[in-house]
């Protein structure tokens, strides 16, 4: 593993001691998770470009389709009987 210096202003400092002292983990690793959290892959970052552009043009779907979810099922006859 690599070391960095870095010079952080006090109360930076000062948040991520009382995170580690709260947490029980070293600072070091306080640090790291925060840098890794902000991070996305390039592999995702690709894959949304490649649909960009599809993204909000169907019309009619709600703007959060995990949202009354059982209406738009019911509105659609998905999982009733169909007549033969």
């Amino acid at each position: 593993m690599k070391s960095l210096t870095v010079r952080l202003t006090d109360a930076l400092a000062a948040d991520i001691a009382a995170e580690s002292r709260r947490r029980r983990m070293s600072q070091s690793d306080v640090v790291r998770e925060r840098l890794g959290a902000g991070t996305t892959s390039p592999r995702a970052t690709a894959a949304l470009a490649s649909i960009a552009d599809l993204i909000g043009s169907v019309e009619g779907l709600p703007t959060d389709l995990s949202a009354r979810k059982k209406h738009y099922l019911r509105k659609t006859g998905y999982g009733q009987k169909r007549s033969r």
